[in-house]
């Protein structure tokens, strides 16, 4: 007598910009040879940037305002202080190297990648390492490092945002499964429960093999099941793909957006992001000028700290504080 067996299928794996484990597990900056290691990867930092639409657009608004509103200098491009901002923003540390004549005089002034910038044990030199067999000592007091400061060491600085990347992994996770779950095939998800002694076991092996040839470009065909002398319920469609489709998508999408806005104190309004409620988002121009006073200019105040540094006046903005300011209530 053949006796049945029970096939499952399985979607596969989801695979993440990067999982959070391995970033987030905060260690002390290092020592090797010549230099301290960062205290939290600054490549997973920079892989993670891609893994949610809302924590790369965020840090993308703060950049572009910047960007557009600095005013270039003989030392310092656009160009330059656009990636000198950026990686400020993605990794809390930011560099400019001093280029000077023989005597002594600023030439130019331009960011190598903060990515591989490290700090001399004795935090007066910086090392370029790209790999470990290849690194290059910058010239003493060539460098300028603007770092955010972090309550567990001094050596290097940490992302305001970080508190939001577990809510970032799990909008990436909710959207990988969704495209795992459109692009496996099996939309019409169920469990088909045969208990009728009426069929046999040929019966049932060209329905698994119908079932499972309904999958991917094949889905959605029609099935058709004669089952002579059959009794009442001897076939059960047992229904899952809602269970599987109700998730809770829209739910984990709209909670974990709102963690990264808050954590980036960036308004919804200069997201693009459409509201929900027929109320919608208040006005645009009296979030914008919250966002300019809030946010830019005490990044504006950060970045002037070059000019201390270099002894001129190189990191300039545009009057953008002509905003409509925010009306007090009469």
């Amino acid at each position: 007598m053949n006796e049945t067996t029970i096939t499952a299928f399985t979607f596969g794996d989801p695979e993440p910009v990067i999982a959070g484990r391995g970033l987030l597990d905060y260690l002390e900056c290092a020592r090797m040879f010549k230099w301290y290691e960062t205290p939290i990867s600054l490549d997973g930092l920079a892989r993670a940037v891609r893994a949610s639409v809302f924590h790369a657009s965020a840090m993308l608004v703060k950049r572009n305002v910047l960007t557009a509103a600095f005013i270039p200098h003989k030392i310092l491009s656009r160009s330059a202080f656009e990636r000198f901002c950026w990686e400020f923003i993605v990794f809390g540390n930011a560099y400019l190297e001093k280029k000077s004549n023989r005597l002594g005089q600023a030439l130019t002034l331009e960011t190598p990648l903060a990515k591989y910038v490290r700090r001399a044990l004795d935090l007066t030199r910086y090392y370029f390492v790209p790999a470990y067999e290849n690194e290059y000592e910058f010239p003493k007091g060539a460098i300028f490092h603007l770092l955010e400061p972090d309550l567990h060491q001094e050596v290097y600085g940490l992302p305001q945002y970080l508190a939001a990347l577990n809510s970032a992994f799990l909008n990436e996770s909710a959207t990988l499964f969704r495209r795992r779950y459109f692009n496996n095939g099996s939309h019409a998800g169920f469990i088909l429960y045969m208990t009728d002694a009426a069929h046999s076991q040929g019966d049932v092996d060209n329905l698994r093999q119908a079932l499972k040839d309904s999958k991917g470009p094949g889905n959605f065909r029609n099935l058709f099941m004669y089952a002579p002398n059959g009794k009442k319920d001897g076939i059960q469609l047992i229904p899952i793909s809602e269970v599987a489709a109700k998730d809770d998508f829209l739910n984990i999408k709209n909670a974990t957006r709102d963690d990264q806005l808050a954590a980036h104190r960036v308004p919804p309004q200069l997201m693009g992001i459409i509201p929900n409620n027929t109320g919608g988002f208040g006005d645009a121009e009296k979030a914008a000028a919250v966002f300019w006073v809030n946010e830019i200019l005490p990044l504006k105040a950060r970045f002037a700290e070059v000019n201390d540094w270099i002894g001129e006046e190189v990191v300039r903005f545009n009057g953008y504080e002509l905003l409509p300011p925010v009306s007090a209530a009469p």
